[in-house]
């Protein structure tokens, strides 16, 4: 039985919780009895019910039984957990009144009358608390099915707007090879051997949600390596990752678009071509902390006239990429693109790193 004493635990303590206020009921309707003794009865009562009850759950089997919000043995089913809540009941009047006597010397119930009234008390006390634990166990297992059907539909469209961006790049490297092949064939067989390369790294199977910063940095760098082919002297890169952060987890193929868009809509248009900085780093500690990715370039810049995140040209990969922080992070990812100091660009991701 993998019993979780956690729960147990709180279970107990909300059940002392009700005798208490069953004792005070109780000492009302027999005022010649003190409230300590009153509470002594409800407390035996309630415990013996609640060890019946609680553990006794765990012998049936957990196909017949519903799920509870950590994933664990819930209520029984159906007839199953009637059965044990009656035999819980039962048990904590019939055991626990005798308990009850053995400990304090006296006797609960003096008349037919009050054996009546006691039993009918136990009864309706065991059946509402019955009843609350079983509503809560049934709405938390509610919620963590809400919970686990938006994590499925969270991570299906992380990996369908990932299935775009991987087809995006390619199309774009594949425009660029057919160029060189019949301006510099050389050049094109080494583009294609980086492609290649790249190619076996990023679409070797099925990919995770999320994978460490360096296995990010890494496949940049192949990508890095594999548009240098093509641009030669003109495109020159620094990759900046401390050694604190390269374990964070971070979405596959995240930095990927924006160092595209760095390079077709800033380093390209430039005739002398430029330098492209992505650097990570860290705001905040603690539950506040956050990865802040950057990525700048020396080109062009950004059009006077236009938004930031809405110029022409520049919409897929941003969007792509705001798309994927807003489904795996909600309010707490955000990109941002600005003017750079050295007159390109910024574009710059922040997530959360807890």
């Amino acid at each position: 039985m993998n019993i979780r004493w956690r729960d147990a635990v709180r279970h107990f303590l909300q059940i002392a919780a009700f005798c208490c206020a069953i004792a005070v009921l109780t000492t009302l309707i027999w005022p010649a009895r003190s409230y300590g003794n009153q509470l002594g009865y409800a407390l035996s009562i309630g415990i013996v019910s609640w060890l019946v009850i609680e553990f006794g759950r765990y012998f049936f089997d957990p196909r017949n039984c519903h799920t509870d919000s950590s994933g664990g043995h819930g209520w029984p089913k159906g007839w199953r957990g009637i059965l044990l809540a009656t035999i819980g009941i039962s048990c904590g009047f019939f055991f626990g009144e005798r308990i009850a006597g053995m400990l304090l010397g006296t006797g609960q119930a003096s008349s037919p009358r009050d054996t009546v009234i006691s039993v009918v008390i136990t009864a309706m006390a065991g059946t509402v608390v019955t009843f609350y634990f079983h509503s809560r166990g049934k709405a938390a297992m509610l919620a963590a099915q809400v919970n686990a059907a938006e994590r499925d539909a969270s991570e299906a469209k992380l990996k369908l707007l990932e299935s775009q961006l991987e087809p995006h790049m390619l199309f774009n490297t594949l425009a660029n090879l057919r160029v060189l092949i019949t301006t510099d064939p050389q050049r094109a067989v080494a583009m294609l051997d980086r492609l290649n390369s790249y190619l076996r790294a990023t679409l070797s199977g099925s990919r995770a949600l999320a994978h460490p910063l360096s296995a990010e940095f890494d496949l940049l760098r192949d990508y890095l390596e594999l548009m240098s082919v093509r641009m030669g002297d003109r495109l020159h890169y620094t990759l900046d990752l401390p050694d604190h952060l390269r374990d964070v987890q971070v979405p596959p193929l995240l930095l990927q678009p924006l160092v595209e868009n760095a390079i077709q809509h800033g380093l390209e248009p430039k005739v002398g071509g430029g330098s492209i900085i992505v650097r990570a780093s860290q705001q905040g500690t603690g539950s506040e902390a956050r990865l802040v990715l950057e990525v700048n370039d020396t080109g062009v810049g950004l059009s006077q006239h236009a938004s930031t995140l809405d110029e022409p040209g520049r919409g897929f990969g941003l969007t792509q990429v705001r798309e994927r922080l807003a489904s795996a992070y909600g309010d707490r990812g955000a990109i941002t693109l600005a003017p750079a100091g050295s007159g390109g660009a910024c574009a710059a991701a922040t997530l959360p790193m807890g």
